[in-house]
C-alpha cells in the first residue's frame, strides 16, 4: 500500500478536486467515506472562480470541525501548489490558490497535481492497493498521471513529475496547450478527439478509437522501461468510455515497445476508483501533506 501516513483516528477533511472542466468539492473520512459532495462547472464562471469554489467549500462542510484541507489541481504549478497554471483554466495564472485558501478557511491546505492525486487515490483505495510501483493515468479531457515508486509518490524537482499526457507520440503533431507539439494530450484527449473529428469523444469511430489506445499504450510502454514499472491503472472517461478494447489495444501497443525483460509484461488495467476517486485523492494530498 502507498505510504501517505494516514490516521485512522482522524477527523474528516476537505477535499477539493479542480479539473479541466469542473470542481467538486467533499467531506471525507479517513476510511474513505465521502459524507458531502457538491460540484460546479467551469464554463458557468468567469474571472472570479475562487468566490464560488470557496462557496461550495463552506457548505459541504456545514459547521463540521474539519483537520485540514487537501486539494488535487490541474498543472503545472509550482511546489505545495503556491502557485498554480491550469493549462485549461486561463484566469489562473501563477494563482496563489494555497495561502488564498489557507487565508480563506484559517486551516491546514495542501496542494498537488489533480492525476498525482489520483496516483494517491489507486494506491490506497483502488486497484494499486498491493502494488509498490506503478503509473497511473487519467484519459478524459486532458491527459494526466501519477507516478509510484516503492510505496511513495514521485515528487520531482518542483512537485510535477507525472505528466505523462506531455509525452511527445506524434513528431510534428497537434499544437499543445504546453506550447509543444504532439503531445499524448494533444492527441489522444478528449478535446483532441473532439478538435480533429468535430464530434464528442464519445462518438468516435472505430479508428479513432483503436488510434487513441494504440497511443497511450505506446506512452506506457515507454515509461514502463525507463521507470521500471509493470502496471498502469487508467481512469477517465475517453479510456472507461470505450470499455475492454481500449485496455486489450493500449496492452499491447506498449508491448511492442517495452521489450526489455523487466517490462516486457506491462499491463494497462482499469482504475479500481469509482466516481469518488478524485475526491479520494485530494483528500489524500492533505494527509499525506501533514506528515511531510
Amino acid at each position: 500500500m502507498i505510504d501517505v501516513g494516514v490516521a485512522t483516528d482522524a477527523i474528516p477533511c476537505l477535499a477539493l478536486d479542480i479539473g479541466a472542466t469542473k470542481v467538486e468539492g467533499a467531506l471525507v473520512r479517513p476510511d474513505g467515506t465521502v459524507l458531502a459532495r457538491e460540484r460546479l462547472e467551469l464554463k458557468e464562471f468567469g474571472d472570479d472562480l475562487f468566490t464560488p469554489i470557496c462557496s461550495m467549500l463552506e457548505h459541504v462542510a456545514l459547521g463540521t470541525p474539519v483537520s485540514s484541507l487537501g486539494v488535487g489541481c490541474a498543472g503545472p504549478m509550482t511546489r505545495n501548489g503556491e502557485l498554480v497554471s491550469p493549462l485549461n483554466i486561463r484566469q489562473w495564472r501563477d494563482f496563489p490558490l494555497r495561502s488564498r485558501l489557507r487565508d480563506r478557511f484559517e486551516i491546514d491546505v495542501h496542494v498537488d497535481g489533480d492525476a498525482r492525486a489520483l496516483a494517491l487515490a489507486e494506491g490506497y483505495f483502488g486497484a494499486a492497493r498491493d502494488v509498490d510501483s506503478f503509473l497511473s493515468m487519467v484519459v478524459s479531457t486532458g491527459i494526466g498521471g501519477g507516478l509510484v515508486m516503492n510505496g511513495r509518490l514521485v515528487d520531482g524537482a518542483t512537485g510535477n513529475a507525472g505528466h505523462v499526457g506531455h509525452l511527445n507520440v506524434v513528431t510534428d503533431g497537434r499544437a499543445c496547450l504546453c506550447g509543444s507539439f504532439g503531445c499524448l494530450e494533444a492527441e489522444a484527449s478528449g478535446r483532441a478527439i473532439e478538435e480533429a473529428t468535430g464530434r464528442p469523444p464519445s462518438e468516435a469511430d472505430h479508428a479513432t478509437r483503436q488510434r487513441i489506445s494504440h497511443l497511450v499504450g505506446r506512452a506506457v510502454g515507454t515509461l514502463s522501461s525507463v521507470m521500471d514499472f509493470s502496471h498502469c491503472y487508467v481512469a477517465g472517461s475517453v479510456a472507461l468510455g470505450y470499455g475492454d478494447e481500449f485496455f486489450t489495444v493500449a496492452t499491447s501497443a506498449a508491448r511492442t515497445v517495452a521489450t526489455l525483460s523487466y517490462s516486457s509484461n506491462v499491463q494497462v488495467c482499469r482504475s479500481g476508483l469509482g466516481v469518488d476517486g478524485p475526491l479520494l485523492g485530494a483528500a489524500l494530498v492533505a494527509w499525506r501533506g501533514a506528515t511531510t
